[in-house]
């Protein structure tokens, strides 16, 4: 016995006995745990009610904005083509998984798949790579659409710390607002347990109007909070009496 002993010390093998197998990995060998729901949600089979922000648009504010601005026909009014979501991540060049969380938080914000994109050319200096996955982005239309701007209005936008109103200067002179998004963290749908990395995300708002003026009245309709509103609204009010 004491010569298997030796002979094991020698060869760097472990002894025949048991207990001489390596422990296994705590964590499942170190996998990342998903966020994303296992099976059918328990809606399934449940009619999809229609997006009541956008019945707000159709009976309130669409009606508002052709008498405002004096449009007769009522596909003049403005209104919201389409919400981008982009993530950049530069991190991913060195470690790539990384970019499988950003796909995985995004599929649970927007209730849609991603879409990886990759570097158009190579830049040495960063060790970036000509068709290297460096960010996702998400193209939102329809219901869809609709459903998120209300949740991220009603919902999200008052988790941001220290929040005054989002700025009115953010308007690119076609009609479309872009914000950026410091920590994805304001979303109620993240699991702030299961979050790897704090990352922020430019969110564009896509309008059919082609002034600035419109599409921030249509906003303003919508319930986006702009940054002064209270103010301008307070000093009305002490005007009017």
């Amino acid at each position: 016995m004491a010569k298997e002993e030796k002979d094991n010390k020698k060869s760097g093998g472990a002894p025949k006995s048991g207990g001489g197998q390596p422990k296994a990995q705590k964590g499942g060998g170190g996998e990342r745990k998903s966020m994303l729901a296992k099976g059918p949600h328990a809606g399934r089979d449940l009619p999809v009610p229609p997006p009541r922000l956008r019945e707000h648009y159709r009976t309130t504010v669409k009606p508002k904005l052709m008498k405002q601005f004096g449009f007769t026909n009522g596909h003049e009014a403005p209104s919201i083509e389409k919400i981008v979501l982009n993530v950049g991540l530069g991190e991913a060049i060195k470690q790539p998984k990384m970019l499988d969380a950003v796909v995985e938080e995004l599929s649970i914000i927007t209730g849609q798949r991603p879409v990886r994109k990759r570097a158009r050319k190579s830049i040495a200096n960063y060790g970036l790579r000509e068709g290297q996955e460096i960010g996702a982005a998400v193209t939102l239309r329809g219901a869809r659409m609709w459903e998120f701007l209300d949740r991220f209005i009603s919902a999200s936008v008052p988790r941001i710390r220290d929040f005054r109103g989002l700025s009115t200067r953010s308007f690119d002179g076609r009609g479309n607002y872009s914000l950026g998004v410091k920590e994805q963290m304001i979303f109620p749908e993240i699991n702030f347990d299961m979050v790897e990395q704090i990352h922020g995300m430019d969110i564009t708002i896509v309008t059919t109007a082609g002034r600035d003026d419109h599409a921030l009245v249509l906003l303003r309709e919508l319930g986006v909070p702009f940054r002064g509103e209270d103010k301008e609204n307070k000093g009305q009010r002490l005007m009017g009496n």
